[in-house]
């Protein structure tokens, strides 16, 4: 008898906050998609311990006998640090600091980031999708959601309509245990919300000013992905539409 099915795994789960019972969906195969990093810096131990984490729980599982499809991606486009504002763009921002464009501030810390993990000895995911490499993908399922009437267009960007979510009988926040209203509370930067519907709404694209380098044509415009819409994009692609585990920092659960 394999030796995953002698064991009674348990994880966290993060939607419940307890512990639950390991059962893949289509055993032995395992999907396990993390979230990546996004690689306008060098690596530091924050970022080191959420992949250490996912590398123990991936040769665990290898150990028991499943058969694991990890996915971690590479967040190299559509990183920014508020919607209101096109110019924070971190790798727009960081090619400026370093007179390098952002694809070269890109390859840099890439290479950095897999030189930091050979150090630790960790595992190689068996897939690494990159953001830039799925705008298709990207810009195929920004679509989709206008067409389900979850996201709207904006003066060439688009937006995803939380509260139309929320009607549907739906909870965004339900996996950080936030609710609509600590997310207009929060609402970081009020620059440009007369683009919105709602404060609470994210971008999935944004239009390009002029000045704005990395750029791609899409059906709304040029413009560039926006707050973790690859992540959707990629980890669907490869995994399929439900997979077994989703793991990446807790500052991401929102």
């Amino acid at each position: 008898m394999e030796l995953y099915k002698t064991q009674n795994l348990k994880v966290h789960n993060t939607l419940t906050g307890e512990k639950s019972d390991f059962n893949p969906i289509a055993p032995p195969n395992v999907g396990m998609y993390v979230c990546g990093p996004t690689v306008y810096s060098n690596v530091h131990l924050g970022n080191v311990r959420t992949f250490m984490s996912f590398d123990m729980i991936y040769r665990y599982l290898l150990h028991l006998g499943y058969n694991v499809r990890y996915v971690r991606n590479i967040t190299d486009a559509g990183h920014l640090t508020d919607d209101g504002n096109v110019e924070n763009d971190r790798f727009v921002k960081q090619s400026r600091l370093e007179k390098l464009e952002p694809m070269e501030v890109v390859q840099k810390y890439t290479v950095d980031f897999h030189k930091i993990l050979d150090l630790f000895n960790f595992l190689p995911p068996n897939i690494e999708p990159t953001a830039t490499g799925h705008i298709l993908e990207q810009i195929e399922l920004t679509q989709k959601l206008i067409d389900k009437g979850l996201a709207y267009i904006s003066q060439g960007s688009v937006y995803f309509d939380v509260l139309e979510y929320n009607k549907r009988g739906l909870n965004y926040g339900e996996l950080s245990n936030r609710n609509v209203e600590e997310l207009f509370a929060n609402t970081r930067d009020l620059d440009g919300q007369n683009e919105k519907k709602n404060p609470q709404d994210f971008a999935l694209w944004k239009n390009a000013s002029p000045a704005h380098i990395m750029r791609w044509n899409s059906p709304w415009g040029e413009g560039f992905p926006g707050w973790h819409l690859e992540c959707t994009a990629m980890s669907t692609k490869y995994l399929g539409e439900k997979f077994d585990i989703h793991g990446g920092g807790m500052d991401l659960q929102f």
